[in-house]
This record gives structure tokens, sequence and C-alpha cells, in this order.
């Protein structure tokens, strides 16, 4: 079993042991070890301090080649990134011309553009190509400080569509180190074939992609588009319930656009986490706050898109748990970057630095049902863990968002650059 030893780290963030993800006030607690040190054994944490109590043997390993000094460098957990759609066959530039044009993205669905686009590609596009791809965005990503990433599905709209991403999804998770979890979302739109006849499609999802699903072990979680002009909460009930009786517990794609009905729908079901929420008001957060289901901030989706920021500072005032996460998609977020995500929270949102690494930490963890495993420097925990370049202050990533802090990135013990 390999062992290494982290030293002279200037902060060492995140050292903490709790059973639950963090909300309110305690969202802005990031405890940390000045001058410090972490030993690693194997893939996981075995220890950390003070420098100054550093034990005689542990400091043999920093004058070895398993010694890494990191005089002036910031270590925390790496990125837990709870909502992506990683695995897509191509970009789509031409549609963010048209919404510079004026379009907006529901005009853009309707036209057969976004998901529809993606998904015409998609079929196009064999399973081994879109792995190559996949691969070399999370290869990325990884590098980035992603250690955690959850990948949807929603971009075939057919049975054969949807099983074919799973089965890349499902690849990826047996050959990459990151801890991957995978969501079946094929009620991400109505394809065009189905546009009038909504039971056809729902029946389609129930009776000929979710026993296949289940057989064959291909995802963790279920999730629905619940939005005006795409799923209505009553049908996105339909297909969570299903889901549910083959395992799948639900994460939904909630309130982007309007008041859809889908914080509510998630809360009732029992989601792990309800996604988006850039349109909330005060009975949709004060019911979120009173359940276990996390709100899952997309900030630069809201970017993207030019819409207001999600209210992440009523949402932490009103005690809910919130995690921060990509939304990685050709669409609406082209960019998988952890770093630029913590950044617009702060920027955006008004979040404080602490506030956006923990919901991009061990909440995002949490929202991926990771957190006993990932998401804080917890003795017995994964090594999995961000070594930054010599920076100023905690402050200093998210202030300077234009540059790329990351020195080196460890993941299961093991580091990836």
């Amino acid at each position: 079993m390999s062992s290494r030893l982290i030293f002279n780290i200037r902060q060492l963030m995140g050292t903490r042991a709790v059973t639950s993800p963090l909300r309110g006030a305690d969202l802005a607690g990031l405890p940390f070890i000045d001058n410090s040190w972490v030993h690693i054994e194997g893939d996981h944490i075995a220890a950390y301090g003070p420098m100054r109590a550093l034990p005689p043997d542990l400091a043999l390993l920093a004058d070895g080649p398993e010694g890494i000094d990191a005089t002036g460098c910031f270590v925390l957990p790496t990125w837990c990134d709870s909502h992506t759609h990683l695995v897509f066959a191509g970009s789509r530039e031409p549609e963010f011309v048209d919404k510079l044009k004026g379009l907006s993205y529901a005009e853009i669905n309707a036209r057969g553009g976004g998901i529809l686009n993606s998904a015409r590609r998609l079929a196009d596009t064999p399973e081994d190509r879109l792995f190559v791809t996949a691969w070399q965005r999370l290869e990325e990503l990884s590098r980035l400080g992603t250690g955690a990433i959850e990948i949807k599905s929603g971009y075939g709209l057919t049975v054969e569509g949807e099983l074919k991403m799973l089965r890349v999804i499902k690849k990826l998770k047996e050959r990459s180190p990151l801890s991957i979890k995978a969501t079946f979302l094929g009620a991400h739109t109505y394809p065009e074939a189905y546009r009038q006849d909504h039971p056809g499609y729902i029946d389609l999802i129930i009776r000929e992609m979710l026993p296949v699903i289940a057989a064959e072990g291909l995802a963790d979680y279920i999730d629905v588009f619940c939005e005006e002009g795409f799923f209505s909460p009553a049908e996105t009930e339909t297909i969570v319930r299903a889901g549910l009786q083959v395992g799948l517990k639900p994460k939904i794609h909630a309130n982007q656009l309007h008041l859809s009905g889908g914080v509510e729908t998630g809360v009732r079901l029992g989601a792990l986490s309800v996604d988006h929420l850039e349109t909330m008001d005060e009975g949709t957060i004060a019911l979120l706050a009173a359940s276990p289901t996390i709100g899952t901030l997309l900030p630069t989706a809201a970017f993207f898109l030019r819409m207001p920021f999600q209210p992440a500072r009523a949402l932490i005032d009103a005690g809910c748990a919130i995690a921060l996460a990509s939304d990685l998609n050709p669409g609406s977020s082209p960019s998988g970057n952890m770093n630029l995500v913590v950044a617009m929270a702060c920027i955006g949102m008004r979040m404080l630095p602490e506030e956006a690494i923990n919901a991009a930490t061990l909440n995002g963890a949490y929202a991926m049902s990771l957190g006993e495993s990932l998401g804080s420097i917890t003795v017995g925990k994964m090594a999995n863990l961000i070594v930054t370049k010599p920076i100023p202050s905690l402050a200093y990533l998210p202030y300077a968002f234009g540059s790329n802090l990351i020195g080196r990135v460890m993941i299961k013990g093991e580091f990836v650059n």
C-alpha cells in the first residue's frame, strides 16, 4: 500500500466529520489547520494535523519521493459535481448565436433545436465515439479538480439512444478513478414523434426503457425535466414512481423557467435533489427548507442563458441545504469547470467563498449519496484532494476567476496531473 505525505500546507481546508449536508449559517463554516500536513495511505486519508505535531515516522516521508512540499499552497477536497450532461455528441454554438439574436431557450427547443438537436446528433454517433469524447471531457475536468461527478442521459429520447448513453456512462464508471453516478433522464423533453402523444412516450419510458435499465444496472437515479412545455408535475410523478419501483431515487430538474411545481413534486416524492431553482418564491423556499431534499444551484447555466441567478442568499437564510454543480451540457452550460462555478456563485449569487466551497464539495457529495466517503478532509474518507498553486488566501480562488489556480489533483491517492 502506498504512503504519501503532503506537508508544509499553508491551510488544510474542510477538516471535519459531519453526517449530513450543511445548512444555513453552518454553510459558512469551513474549518482549517494552518501550516499543516495530511497523510494518505493507499486511497484513503489516514491522518492530518499541524506541522508542529507531525509524528517522527511520518516526517521521514517528507524527505523521500512520497513527500509533497505544499509550501504556500492550500489543500481542499476535490469538487463534487452533482449535475452534468457530460455524454453528448457535439457542440451547439449556432444556437449560442441564435440566443444572442434574441431567441429564447424555449423558442429554440420548439423549433427542433436544443435537446432535440442533441438527440439527432447522438443517434448518428457510434457508442465507442461517444465514449472517447466523454472520456476526454472527464480527464480534463479531473485536472481542474473534479473528483466525483453525476452524469445524465437524456439526449437519446429513444430506447436505443437512452440505453447507448447509459452504457457509455457505465463504461466510464468502470474505467475512471473518479466517483461517478448515473442518472436516467429519458424524460428530458418529448421527441418529435411524441409531441402530440405524451402518454405514448411516458409508456415507452416505463415499459421499454426502465426494465432494461434495471436489468443491466445502468442508473442510480431517475430525473425528469418538470417545466412548462416539457413534463407537467403529474407526468413527472408518474415517471418518478415508475423509477422508484425499480430502485431509482429521483433527482428533479425543477423551477428553471417558471414556478413549475417541480420543487413540490420532488419534495413530496423524496427526491435526493431538486436542481436549477432559478424561479422560486417564498412558499417553495420554505417547503425546500423544511425537507431533506438538497437544492442544487447551477449558476453557469443561468449566466449562459442570461437569466437571473438562483436566489442563493434567500435559500441559505431560510435553512435550505444547497449544492453547486456545473450543469455541463452543449446547450446551456458548455463548461464543467467547477472553479468557475464557485467563482460565479460568489460573484453572481453573493455566496461567501466558504459557502461556495462547502456547496461544491461536501454538499455536492451528499447530492450524489457520497457524503460518507467524499467532500471533506476526514480520516477514512477517500483521498481526493486539490493542491492549489501558491495563493495568498482562500478568497483568492473565486476572486481571481480567470486564472487556473489548481496545482495538482489527487484522486483515490494518486495524482492525475
